[in-house]
């Protein structure tokens, strides 16, 4: 396992850390704020979200680069199944994987959607999701962009997700059949599977294609907003990371801390202070 104690190059921000993926929430600095002051930490890239872009993705995407670090992945698609319109979906996944690919993006991120209307369970959503993500890989795939599948905790399941697991995203990634599409692991939602570790050998290093960190919190107050800094809480993060690596993963991890009561209402210099201590020292 790779020891980050002295070396923190692995270390990437997802702007969602300081409160960039919701309106009102977070101090509001621009992308070029927040890359001046990763780069000036050592950070060794930064995960954006499409409503910060705009039409500005390839200057960004410069600004990242010459600042020796690289845009990790953008988040995210639409979701692809949950919608009772998902002809209207087609444009905006399109114009989610031209913004990848003008940012420079290593990975777009697809949290999938809820159940599907007129099905129950969720493997019937899982071949409808699995359809709608081979035909956005073949468009990925024209545009060079890598597609992460992310599992989500089992208590969006119905709502924002019908994968909650990774053997779930590794099932829809089979039926896709596409080289392009992989797993995106998130502590947040699968701290508590045992089964990961088994899971992600499974998969292997070529499948996954990301590695977000955070912690759950044991008295979580809010199943969206109130993600834990690492070391606050109880996941099992060396051991986590562990498995992600035996498998093969050797890439960024992504720090995604969705905190709109505790981390989002601080000095955003003061949350990148910490997740550089907390890294080096918990993860």
């Amino acid at each position: 396992m790779r020891d980050f104690s002295l070396d923190h190059s692995a270390l990437a921000l997802n702007t969602a850390t300081l409160g960039h993926n919701l309106d009102g929430y977070g101090a509001g600095w621009p992308p070029e704020r927040v890359i001046d002051a990763c780069a000036a930490r050592g950070f060794g890239g930064i995960v954006f979200w499409r409503r910060e872009i705009g039409n500005r993705a390839v200057h960004i995407g410069e600004r990242v680069r010459a600042s020796s670090m690289e845009v990790v992945g953008l988040c995210r698609t639409p979701y692809l199944v949950g919608s009772e319109r998902p002809e209207q979906l087609i444009d905006e996944v399109k114009s989610s994987i031209d913004m990848s690919a003008e940012l420079g993006a290593q990975v777009l991120t697809i949290v999938s959607g809820g159940t599907e209307p007129g099905t129950k369970g969720i493997l019937d959503t899982q071949k409808i999701f699995a359809e709608r993500v081979r035909a956005a890989a073949e468009y990925a795939a024209l545009r060079d962009v890598k597609l992460a599948i992310e599992p989500l905790n089992p208590m969006f399941g119905g709502n924002r997700t019908c994968v909650m697991t990774v053997r779930d995203a590794l099932r829809v990634c089979h039926w896709a059949d596409a080289a392009n599409v992989g797993v995106a692991v998130d502590v947040y939602h699968v701290w508590w599977d045992t089964t990961l570790a088994k899971s992600l050998e499974e998969a292997g290093g070529t499948r996954i294609l990301g590695y977000h960190l955070c912690d759950w919190l044991e008295t979580t107050r809010h199943m969206l907003l109130d993600r834990g800094m690492m070391g606050d809480g109880v996941a099992d993060l060396k051991t986590i990371r562990a498995a992600v690596e035996n498998a093969g993963y050797e890439g960024a991890c992504e720090v995604e801390v969705f905190s709109a009561e505790n981390w989002w209402k601080r000095d955003p210099n003061e949350v990148l202070d910490v997740l550089v201590e907390r890294f080096r020292s918990v993860c």
